[in-house]
């Protein structure tokens, strides 16, 4: 019996989700094309032409809109916030994948029996550091059920808070090779690299030579190194030597995190350290992150306060009033000085204004700069950017300052980071790639959250998705949650 003949003007091909006319950035940086979108699954099985004759359990009408690939926050601090499906801040973006473990700490592996030493503190408590193993983790994420992709650093300071007995020394070899096993293990279970934080009480005795043997275990893994530098002050191009030359010696990717020049005697100096790493370039793999404003926030320090011109408490213990309060206006109703009262709010966290902001736009217009918004989801009146990191890129440093294209600011989003993390079948709009999607407003995407009322969602972001599961809807999570713990492979690649 013969083949009955096709009829094709009666076939209605049937998909999860079309998202029909919008205008695709495809996140590969080049020019955008109008067309259709179409996902089955947690796959896009097309993107581009028109897919008028066919159907759709999900439609969408992107007409006006730009459809790209969801944006991927390379610089996290989302450990804890994945446990508790916290990640309101980031689908409210835009973002579908986070990089977490970042400044050389990780909520495993590590199990405490006291209060976590400062910065540990900003991810989590005493009781949240209960991960005997990293593996141990990413299978607690796992079982979360969270609403966007995570993958994970092992940090540093993590783990010498694990198995260094005296802090403010250099790790002893016994400790060294406690360490080692533990990074060997963490990258056995799906670790996408290490990150330290020299900066910090727990690492700052950590001699180059300490960092150098544990880096060794990454190289010819794909896996990456970040850091929050030694000095990102007066010693900034001492430890851009230091963060280059280590990475170097170690034949492994280094991503230098949130980078920047801090203190006014220093306004000025990224022309300096721009020049240092673009000539890295042509030697090592070298990467930045940067996010889009002139103010930082971390622990609280009374060393910081002297460097900036305005201080901000975003979390205190004893004093937990003091949240979303200057420095000075606390510290002139005690009649103390601002150090005095920043050591009086012990353990806390503040939010310090001291860079330049000719420095952050040529750090962000920088061809190599990915964007990380170094959010504290934990802390009591957050960093705005916790909340608007993504949409400020677009809108105000795209759209309104001209500082790159609307393709070159999603590029910056999704296919580089995705490229520098090795996540596979993520940050671009293609055939079989994972269904991430951003569907924005580009004359109306902006931030909305402000220092003063930080924690409001950013205007224009339509629609979400992740992994094919719509999570955003008109400024409104959906409650799904189809967020996955991304593991690496071993052959530096992440499993599909």
């Amino acid at each position: 019996m013969g083949r009955l003949p096709l009829r094709r003007g009666l076939i209605r091909l049937r998909y999860d989700v079309v998202i029909r006319d919008g205008l695709l950035v495809d996140g590969t940086g080049g020019p955008p094309t109008p067309g259709d979108l179409a996902i089955v699954g947690d796959r896009i099985v097309t993107a581009g032409g028109s897919l008028a004759a066919t159907e759709a359990a999900v439609e969408i009408d992107a007409q006006g809109l730009i459809v790209a690939p969801g944006f991927i926050d390379t610089h996290a601090h989302d450990d804890r916030a994945l446990l508790e499906q916290r990640t309101a801040p980031k689908v409210s973006q835009g973002v579908t994948t986070v990089v977490t473990g970042n400044c050389g700490i990780s909520l495993a592996p590590l199990v405490l029996e006291a209060d976590p030493p400062p910065p540990l503190d900003v991810v989590g408590a005493r009781s949240d550091y209960r991960f005997k193993s990293f593996a141990q983790y990413l299978d607690a994420v796992d079982a979360a059920e969270p609403q966007v992709n995570a993958a994970f650093l092992v940090g540093h300071s993590t783990l010498r808070v694990r198995h260094v007995r005296a802090l403010d020394e250099p790790a002893t070899p016994d400790e060294i090779d406690a360490m080692k096993d533990a990074v060997r293990e963490a990258l056995e279970a799906g670790a996408v690299g290490l990150s330290t934080g020299l900066f910090y009480a727990p690492a700052s005795a950590s001699p180059p030579d300490e960092v150098l043997q544990l880096l060794g275990l990454l190289a010819g893994t794909g896996a990456v190194y970040t850091t929050h530098m030694r000095d990102e002050g007066d010693r900034v191009m001492d430890s851009l030597e230091e963060t280059l030359g280590v990475a170097r010696e170690a034949d492994v990717p280094v991503v230098i995190s949130h980078h920047k020049v801090v203190g006014r005697s220093n306004f000025g100096r990224s022309e300096e350290t721009l020049r240092v790493i673009d000539d890295a370039r042509g030697r090592q793999d070298v990467g930045l992150d940067a996010y889009p404003y002139t103010a930082s926030s971390t622990v609280l320090r009374p060393a910081m306060v002297a460097q900036s011109t305005r201080v901000l408490v975003t979390w205190s213990t004893p004093h937990p009033e003091a949240a979303g309060r200057d420095l000075k206006d606390l510290a002139d109703g005690w009649g103390v000085t601002p150090e005095a009262a920043a050591d009086r709010l012990q353990p806390g966290g503040a939010i310090y204004w001291s860079m330049d902001e000719a420095d952050v736009r040529r750090v962000l217009a920088f061809e190599g700069t990915m964007i990380g918004s170094d959010g504290l989801p934990h802390d009591a009146h957050p960093h705005p950017r916790l909340w608007g990191t993504f949409p400020r890129v677009l809108g105000r440093y795209s759209r309104e300052l001209g500082l790159f294209s609307i393709e070159e600011a999603v590029r910056r989003m999704t296919s580089l980071p995705a490229e520098r993390f090795r996540l596979a079948g993520r940050g671009t709009l293609s055939p079989g790639a994972f269904a991430d999607v951003c569907i924005f407003d580009p004359t109306t995407v902006i931030d909305r959250a402000t220092f003063e009322d930080p924690q409001v969602p950013a205007a224009g972001i339509a629609y979400v998705f992740v992994n094919g599961t719509l999570v955003w809807e008109r400024g409104a999570a959906t409650g799904a949650s189809p967020g996955r713990a991304l593991r690496r492979r071993r052959t530096g690649t992440l499993p599909d």
